[in-house]
């Protein structure tokens, strides 16, 4: 449905003359579902692709559109991979563009704090990671930054976690001047490394995308969800066996937890009317895929 009325839509959209981000490739949900940084970022490549063929079906010029395809993907506490993953997107999109012979637009990418890092387990350790998370997206060279309140993982977090996740990027840009310099890490061996090492598996994924139909059908016929189980499966092995450990909840955890404040919420059921093409994926925490978040 989709791909059938968007090209009149699209129309429509320029015609309007608006400006901005009109089509967004999200990976933070395959980030969120267990996906590797290099499968994150081919799924988000393979999303903008198809979003560049539906402008194509819609007679728009390539070279107008590509100004309208934002990013949106997740940040962790790996300080280095999350600032190398932004990097690499910038670079992969160049690529893509010169793949499809289009001059080179920058890349709208925006920035979310990890939601599958967070832990139950002593919440206030996830201000930690979520900063590093944020100075990480700042270094790498995010336009625009999100940071998910520290308690988010027990549900609606209320206006303290709020506040806290707000001024922790207010500190950074105004007290840390992080995004004086238009990319610290340039020169840097190890994120240079990781960067390159980062494009090419990205770009291996893009193309094992590409060739299982594109995005819409490899997710149609679960190619994608598969190698997304597998990779957060791998992950949970290596936290399980000791091979790596969260702090407060592998790792020094409490004796006991104190409580946490939420807001109550209403849960209302999903929108599921329509026909559902392909297996959802779920977002699933690390501390919960281990039996560590309790």
């Amino acid at each position: 449905a989709l791909q059938e009325s968007m090209p009149q839509s699209l129309a429509h959209f320029f015609s309007m003359g608006v400006p901005g981000v009109l089509l967004e490739a999200d990976g933070r949900v395959f980030h969120n579902a267990g996906a590797t940084e290099a499968q994150e970022l081919g799924i988000m490549l393979a999303s903008a692709v198809s979003y560049l063929r539906m402008f194509e079906k819609a007679r728009q010029p390539l070279v107008y559109a590509a100004p309208h395809i934002g990013f949106a993907l997740s940040v962790d506490q790996d300080q280095l991979l999350s600032m190398a993953k932004v990097r690499a997107l910038r670079r992969l999109w160049a690529r893509v563009q010169e793949a499809c012979s289009i001059p080179n637009s920058t890349a709208n990418i925006h920035a979310e704090t990890s939601f599958r890092m967070m832990t139950a387990l002593d919440p206030e350790t996830n201000i930690l990671r979520t900063s590093i998370g944020c100075f990480a997206a700042a270094a790498g060279g995010a336009d625009s930054i999100s940071i998910l309140p520290h308690t988010i993982a027990h549900g609606l977090p209320a206006a303290f976690a709020r506040r806290v996740a707000r001024n922790a990027q207010l500190i950074m840009a105004n007290e840390s001047h992080v995004d004086h310099v238009a990319d610290p890490a340039y020169g840097s061996g190890a994120v240079e490394a990781l960067t390159s090492d980062l494009c090419e598996a990205a770009w291996a994924e893009l193309q094992a995308i590409e060739a299982e139909g594109g995005v819409l059908s490899s997710l149609r016929d679960g190619h994608i969800q598969q190698r997304v189980r597998t990779a957060a499966a791998q992950r949970g092995i290596a936290f399980k066996s000791g091979e790596r450990a969260i702090v407060g909840a592998t790792l020094y955890p409490l004796k006991s937890e104190r409580p946490v404040e939420t807001l109550d919420a209403e849960r209302r059921p999903a929108f599921t009317e329509g026909v559902v093409l392909c297996e959802p994926l779920s977002p699933v925490r690390i501390d919960q895929s281990i039996g560590a978040a309790s």
